[in-house]
């Protein structure tokens, strides 16, 4: 495990990007020859699903467990495992975790996410905790009075104080902190992965951008700012942090709509957000995108992942979503009665191989020889 204040393999490195790219090569051809699964701090990039049910019917909260909402089963975990995913993005709900600001923690809901913290563990996953609660606690907005920063910090501490495995469990902070400007959400941000750090918390942490985390207006001014500026200077004192983004394929980014834009679209977006990442020493995980399973939405679902696929940029991804309770939603790629959903013809090319940045006709190229594993 690596000790505060020394370079941490969960960030990118700054020896350029044809180099990393090489190094994250190797490793990943060690790891596949292995057997072995990367976890939250390895070298590998992280590459999985949301395995969504815990922030399901957000209106009945707390709600009764398994009638309003639900957990993963352990076949859930394994099925993607064996898919080669190696990232477990968990959707939670604040109102459930924590009934009440600044109180224990409840026990059922801790016993489930523990539970999936040992089934993650068991698959070689690494479990991305997704407080899902867009910036609001019982629908108080964070910051405006009733619920505060410390708040948020005091849930934080707690989970990170009772999931003390930094090599499973990654801190998902906040989905989605539309509520909030996006100058506010950075600063918050900012203060609750340093009092994280203050403790003693050694996990990955992943901030999500502000407002919806789309990698589409990254670089717009909306609520008097935008994430490019707010988020530039984002500092971890063990370099174990990246930013959250978020980006659907259909005409308003959405995710409501079965359309689906053109592969092409995206590329000048996602190029330009590599490049500010790049060059504000900052690192990337597309934590939601989802594809309708017709063939031309598949084209584009794919060309999104090649343009996340650099590991000197992008720590990884999590497809949204997965989870029996879904049914027949159109973005799911929870198997259907054992057969698996058309997405992940897509999914697995990239899980399977990690190394593999120019996958062309389903096959990745052979790698150069100098990379080779014995």
């Amino acid at each position: 495990m690596t000790q505060p204040g020394t370079t941490d393999p969960a960030r990118r490195s700054r020896y350029g990007r044809t180099s990393w790219r090489a190094v994250m090569a190797g490793i990943a051809g060690l790891v596949m020859a292995s057997g072995a699964s990367a976890v939250c701090l390895g070298e590998a990039p992280l590459r999985g699903v949301n395995l969504s049910g815990a922030e399901f019917n957000s209106k009945q909260l707390p709600g009764e467990m398994f009638r309003h909402y639900t957990y993963p089963s352990p076949g859930d975990f394994e099925y993607f495992a064996e898919k080669g995913a190696n990232l477990v993005r968990l959707p939670i709900r604040w109102e459930r975790v924590q009934r009440e600001l600044r109180s224990e923690l409840d026990g059922g809901e801790l016993a489930q996410i523990r539970k999936a913290v040992s089934r993650a563990r068991d698959n070689g996953q690494c479990l991305l905790l997704d407080l899902h609660n867009y910036a609001a606690w019982h629908g108080n907005v964070l910051g405006e009075g009733r619920v505060t920063t410390g708040d948020l910090i005091d849930v934080w501490q707690r989970l990170a104080r009772e999931l003390d495995d930094p090599e499973h469990v990654a801190l998902g902070l906040m989905n989605e902190p539309f509520r909030m400007d996006i100058a506010d959400w950075a600063k918050t941000a900012q203060d609750t992965l340093y009092a994280l750090r203050e403790q003693g918390s050694e996990h990955l942490v992943v901030v999500s951008g502000g407002r919806w985390s789309g990698v589409h207006e990254w670089f717009k001014v909306r609520t008097g700012t935008t994430n490019a500026d707010a988020f530039a200077g984002l500092e971890d004192p063990l370099d174990r942090t990246v930013l959250e983004v978020h980006q659907y394929l259909n005409e308003g980014y959405s995710g409501t709509r079965q359309d689906c834009l053109p592969p092409e679209h995206f590329d000048g977006m996602f190029e330009k957000l590599s490049r500010w990442a790049d060059e504000n020493d900052q690192q990337l995980l597309l934590g939601e995108f989802g594809s309708p399973p017709r063939e031309e939405c598949l084209a584009s679902l794919e060309r999104i992942l090649h343009l996340s696929n650099d590991p000197s940029t992008w720590r990884g991804w999590a497809y949204w979503a997965a989870g029996a309770w879904w049914g027949d939603y159109f973005l799911t790629v929870h198997p259907d009665d054992g057969q698996d959903r058309p997405q992940m013809s897509v999914l697995e090319m990239f899980f399977r191989d990690w190394s593999c940045a120019d996958v062309k006709n389903g096959q990745c190229p052979e790698p150069p020889e100098d990379l080779a594993v014995d």
